[in-house]
């Protein structure tokens, strides 16, 4: 992939809050171009991008609501996002959501597998199939980095038996786009969290959890940020294909 990283254009999907936030501002630290996703968080989103600049006349940030458990809205996303600059040059797939499915409801087992696939395998799949179409096309190579989960390769507890399989199959997904497309200069990687701290986590429900962890802390999603900014410079093409881990040693393969 041949375009500088202070003229790349980035897609973060889920950008407005935890992991995907700290991957705009990464991202946007490095000089890319960066392509706001949400799905109804305008609010954040919005403040985020002002923060960062983007009602100046040269704003590198640009931002996209869709809701991506709809049928045709990645599509619709893809296309805005090379509509702004013209090009797209690096994906990543950060958005997620963490629905139960338990055994014991069937209503729920059955929208909870339904929802977790849509959202957490089958939408980033559609956004990859249109990226890598896009590139081979246009002969530019490309990047996709995919946000998966330790639970993609440990598996999940008994309620979230479908996230787990969701993100396992994103993993499969992002090591099969690494070797099948190689030759064209498509890079592909995904990044695995454990816990990580966010907003939405109850003070006291954090403090017991970093308690338990080897390095005293939960995760911080700037650590998981700052692996996505790397992978997307594109500085180390032969780790495609790779699984990197960002769980505080907690879990360790």
């Amino acid at each position: 992939m041949s375009t500088p990283t202070a003229e790349r254009v980035v897609l973060v999907t889920g950008g407005s809050r935890g992991i995907g936030r700290a991957a705009v501002q990464a991202l946007h630290r490095e000089g890319a171009h960066v392509v706001l996703h949400h799905r109804a968080s305008a609010e954040a989103a919005d403040r985020l991008a002002e923060e960062l600049g983007s009602a100046s006349e040269e704003g590198r940030v640009h931002v996209v609501a869709a809701d991506l458990a709809q049928p045709g809205e990645p599509a619709r996303l893809w296309e805005q996002a090379l509509a702004w600059r013209g090009h797209v040059d690096v994906l990543v797939n950060n958005a997620g959501i963490y629905l139960a499915s338990p055994m014991d409801d069937d209503d729920a087992w059955t929208s909870g597998w339904a929802d977790n696939l849509t959202v957490n395998l089958l939408a980033p799949a559609e956004l990859c199939r249109l990226a890598v179409r896009t590139w081979r096309e246009a002969g530019t190579g490309g990047i996709v980095v995919n946000v998966t989960s330790r639970a993609a390769h440990r598996g999940d507890d008994a309620d979230h038996l479908a996230y787990g399989a969701a993100k396992g199959g994103l993993q499969s997904l992002t090591k099969g786009i690494a070797r099948a497309f190689a030759g064209d200069r498509i890079l592909a990687y995904d990044v695995a969290p454990g816990w990580v701290l966010t907003d939405m986590m109850a003070e006291t429900d954090a403090a017991a959890l970093a308690a338990s962890m080897p390095m005293g802390e939960i995760t911080p999603p700037e650590d998981v940020a700052e692996v996505i900014a790397f992978l997307a410079s594109g500085r180390v093409p032969h780790t495609s294909g790779a699984t990197i881990d960002v769980t505080g040693a907690d879990y360790v393969r």
